[in-house]
């Protein structure tokens, strides 16, 4: 069982190591798509606010590339999107956790009250 959990964590490894790039390519996208993708999510990601990457644009090769165009713009929205998205989780798990936390102290001190009334 060890053995089989060992190779299963090697393969999400070695996967996890290719990038979108790649995995564009793989999955039959043109490698001016993926240019644009990776360039265009690199963008939606600063535009979201990320502190790392920044925006990227060969203008020239926008205007002049449909594919590179079109990556670009799909890469943009989605990153920026998920970038979000991530962002709200961040504030909603820390919300929750607080509230998970007063409510666990209310019933600790509302157990202990029981307690000593006894």
């Amino acid at each position: 069982m060890w053995r089989c959990a060992g190779v299963f964590g090697m393969l999400l490894l070695i996967a996890g190591c290719q990038s979108t790039h790649e995995d564009l390519i793989a999955k039959g996208y043109p490698p001016a798509f993926a240019d644009g993708f990776d360039d265009g999510c690199s963008s939606g990601r600063q535009a979201a606010g990320a502190i790392t990457g920044g925006f990227k644009k060969d203008v020239p090769r926008y205007l002049k590339d449909a594919q590179y165009a079109e990556g670009w713009s799909d890469g943009f929205r989605q990153c920026q999107a998920m970038r979000e998205s991530e962002d709200r989780g961040d504030y909603q798990n820390r919300y929750l956790n607080e509230r998970d936390r007063a409510w666990q102290q209310e019933k600790d001190q509302g157990e202990a009250r029981a307690y000593r009334s006894q």
